[in-house]
């Protein structure tokens, strides 16, 4: 199953969510059945990521968004662990402060962009700006319809310094939110990520959905592509994260850098002093 053809939005799709089965996992039919795929596909995602931190000629951007529960923590955790922390990095955009909200609401965004080698994983992204201010009516429609356009600009900046960009759109049904909710009450480990708000944003639960439509099909361009997760399955979710992630480092043609010392040199050195050593022993 070729899952990145198959969730990918094609570049001025119009997207009916609703049409979208959140419950989709092809053709696994358990949680047990992705383990041998998911192994597989995080053991080669490690290894071309440290290509990528040696080579730094590319780097990587994901951006995870969803509505509240859709498991966008534990997206990151999943594709962190596939990965060296040194290199990766993670930075979650929470309400604006004072300062960034006083700059263009790209500003605060921009110094956690990857450099050249890096991979960053955004969790919520410069899209809140038109999702919840949108929802929320922060700004004036003339305001938030215009950023749009900025968006597809900002990235298309970070593709020219060769920044590859994955978004993913993490996509659950209200009832599967709801009982995430609930699990949340249950569960004591959990009980620090329920907020007040988890309940009362779900009164916006069309609103979102048609923020994210319009964000779907403005913003999926041909280099920065959004996917469509169906994600009522954590399991799946993280399969096919992890299936697009390392399709599309495998098509980067990553290569370790050549050595910048002379390796012969260095041998011979290294030869040397051990038979000085194996010399000193003998005495």
């Amino acid at each position: 199953m070729n899952l990145y053809k198959k969730l990918i939005v094609e570049p001025g799709r119009k997207i009916k969510l609703k049409q979208v089965d959140a419950a989709y996992h092809a053709n696994y039919p358990d949680e047990e059945s992705v383990k041998a795929d998911l192994d597989k596909y995080s053991e080669k995602i490690g290894e071309l990521q440290r290509k990528l931190y040696g080579e730094k000629k590319h780097s990587l951007l994901i951006v995870l968004q969803g509505i509240d529960a859709a498991g966008k923590d534990g997206t990151c955790w999943h594709v962190m662990q596939a990965m060296n922390p040194q290199g990766t990095f993670v930075h979650g955009f929470k309400q604006p402060t004072a300062e960034e909200l006083a700059h263009d609401f790209l500003w605060r965004i921009h110094p956690h962009t990857p450099g050249l080698g890096e991979v960053s994983i955004f969790n919520r992204s410069h899209y809140e700006d038109v999702l919840v201010q949108r929802v929320h009516n922060m700004v004036p429609k003339k305001v938030w319809s215009q950023r749009y356009e900025h968006i597809n600009n900002f990235e298309s900046l970070l593709q020219s310094n060769n920044v590859t960009i994955l978004k993913f759109f993490l996509y659950i049904t209200p009832e599967e939110q709801l009982e995430r909710f609930k699990q949340r009450l249950d569960d004591p480990a959990r009980q620090w990520k329920i907020s007040e708000g988890d309940y009362t944003e779900r009164q916006y639960w069309d609103e979102y959905i048609a923020a994210y439509e319009d964000m779907l099909e403005k913003c999926s361009t041909q280099g920065a592509p959004w996917f469509v997760i169906p994600s009522n399955h954590k399991w799946f979710r993280d399969l096919a994260v992890s299936e697009i992630i390392l399709k599309t480092l495998e098509d980067l043609k990553l290569k370790l850098p050549e050595p910048s010392v002379d390796l012969t040199k260095i041998r011979a050195e290294y030869h040397q002093m051990a038979e000085e050593k194996k010399s000193a022993n003998k005495k």
